[in-house]
């Protein structure tokens, strides 16, 4: 991987993992020193990240790790509907048996984990899920296009764990998708993928709005 390279992830790991929190300053020097780097390959790093929408760069103020607006998140959901909507058809017409009992495991022990109030593993377990999903589909096309939008994914996720019941309704949907890819309905897992997403945003879009 050349350095410009293993910047760029370094900085995009650690804003969806929340290392770098929202509205944080990244600073050139103090990245470049702590990664034993020149500051041109932190700068070019920081064009990238805002191009994937993750940091902004600000004059005078220097690179920021972005936030989400209201709009944001309803216009990520929108996509999100399209895109992994067309993963979870595709995995219903593409899974292996393999595939399926791999998927079977994962909203097993999502459920257990759930059960003995393991949060972060249940969060893990949902972000795993997904991950499932776009490989599953066998599409390379649908993998090229959730890259970006499977970090934002990670990342916003990270900031609804705590709504009450929100782990609960991920679950039984998950289920729910699990269920149409084994009996291999196209349009039935489409729609229960579509219907999961659009409950995710709505409790999402109601806890930004109590925090603001």
């Amino acid at each position: 991987m050349q350095l410009k390279d293993r910047v760029y992830h370094h900085l995009r790991d650690g804003i969806i993992d929340g290392t770098y929190d929202v509205g944080a300053a990244l600073r050139e020097v103090e990245i470049a020193s702590r990664l034993g780097v020149s500051k041109t390959p932190v700068r070019e790093a920081f064009v990238r990240l805002e191009k994937d929408r993750l940091v902004e760069l600000i004059p005078y103020r220097g690179a920021v790790v972005a936030g989400y607006t209201a709009a944001d998140l309803e216009e990520i959901s929108q996509v999100r509907q399209l895109v992994e909507g067309a993963c979870a058809r595709s995995a219903a017409r593409h899974a292996t048996e393999q595939d399926v009992a791999e998927i079977e495991r994962n909203v097993e022990q999502s459920r257990e984990a759930l059960g003995k109030g393991r949060v972060d593993r249940v969060a893990q377990l949902l972000d795993a899920f997904d991950q499932l999903m776009y490989r599953h589909s066998r599409n390379k096309w649908l993998d090229e296009l959730v890259e970006n939008l499977e970090g934002h994914q990670r990342r916003i996720g990270r900031l609804t764990v705590d709504i009450p019941g929100r782990l609960e309704k991920s679950v039984d949907q998950h289920q729910r998708i699990l269920d149409a890819i084994r009996n291999r309905d196209e349009r039935r897992a489409e729609r229960a993928m579509q219907s999961h997403i659009a409950s995710v945003m709505d409790d999402r879009l109601k806890a930004f709005v109590r925090a603001s």
